[in-house]
């Protein structure tokens, strides 16, 4: 009998081939993950030449504006495009209608500032939000039963963005989930002036349990107490809902959409992506920061590996750009690869 095997009894198509060498591997692969892909999210607080850790969240630090300017420095010349400014709010700057959050000298206000003279190349993204200037700790200004009242809130909302627009921010990225707030917000930069001024929307942000460290690293967890935002943030349970939301923010004028939190809703940016097609954002939030570096931290997981691999997993999945803590250390990795 012939030693040569009727042909029938081979695979024809062995997908193994193109995987057997790093070469092969790397002309088919789909995604590709670089620094252009990273959104760096930053704490900022009061006072000078200070960084202060953030316990829940080992590696990240608050940062006073100068040191602020270094870091970004640093990011500039890793080609990461962009900063997100998350100002910690001195606890007697909070008041019950979050009124610091519009003062032409707060704290975000001046980091703005002090960012695009140093390094103007580099986008610069504010927080439209009232949380962390609320003596509650919500995003809005609450009634007399602790509601988040939507249009009074939103009037608060465009002052604030307003005032970022005004200190040069290049991006507003309203979080709070108020309706009508993308097209109020959109409506006042334009009668500005403000016409290049991008918006952000935290189109699709759920009511999720993975940013208890953020609250933290703000300085708004002991604000909000055994409070919650299910009455303005989606359900966890909830996709199609989120599709309405981006509608309504594209409709309304927003130039970015988001998902937030990351890896537990990639289904939902896969649906946003398909069905919309425009610019695509995700948060890969404190949560999900923590528990991957608690694990590594702990030798349970090879940090670099599922850094880079979390990472890719939401590019893959639709993600145009991620906001990231872990933006620096994955566009460092990736000059190493």
């Amino acid at each position: 009998m012939s030693h040569h095997t009727h042909p029938a009894q081979f695979p024809r198509v062995r997908m193994r081939r193109m995987r057997r060498d790093d070469f092969s591997r790397r002309l088919m692969r789909e995604t590709t993950l670089a620094a252009a892909d990273f959104i760096y999210p930053v704490f900022v607080m009061e006072g000078s030449k200070e960084r202060v850790a953030v316990p829940s969240m080992p590696g990240v630090e608050r940062m006073t504006v100068d040191e602020l300017v270094r870091e970004a420095e640093a990011v500039a010349k890793l080609g990461v495009p962009a900063m997100a400014l998350f100002p910690v709010t001195a606890p007697e700057a909070k008041s019950l209608d979050g009124r610091e959050a519009w003062n032409p000298e707060g704290l975000a206000q001046r980091a703005v500032r002090a960012l695009k003279q140093a390094i103007p190349e580099l986008g610069v993204i504010t927080d439209v939000a009232l949380d962390p200037f609320t003596t509650h700790g919500q995003d809005g200004i609450i009634d007399a039963t602790g509601y988040v009242m939507n249009d009074v809130t939103v009037e608060a909302l465009v002052k604030q963005a307003l005032s970022h627009a005004e200190a040069g921010a290049d991006v507003v990225a309203p979080s709070d989930m108020m309706d009508g707030r993308i097209g109020a917000v959109r409506d006042a930069l334009e009668a500005g002036g403000h016409i290049h001024t991008r918006i952000l929307a935290y189109s699709a942000k759920y009511a999720s349990s993975f940013y208890g460290p953020f609250r933290d690293a703000v300085g708004s967890a002991g604000n909000l107490g055994k409070g919650n935002k299910y009455n303005y943030q989606m359900d966890p349970a909830n996709s199609d809902e989120a599709l309405r939301e981006v509608q309504l923010d594209l409709d309304e004028g927003a130039d970015m959409v988001m998902i937030k939190p990351g890896m537990p809703y990639l289904d939902i940016v896969r649906r946003v992506k398909d069905s919309f097609g425009v610019p695509t954002f995700v948060y890969q939030v404190s949560g999900e920061y923590a528990m991957l570096m608690a694990a590594a931290r702990n030798g349970w997981l090879d940090e670099r590996a599922v850094i880079l691999e979390s990472l890719t997993s939401i590019k893959r999945a639709g993600a145009d750009g991620i906001l990231t803590y872990f933006a620096l250390d994955a566009a460092r990795k990736l000059r190493q690869a």
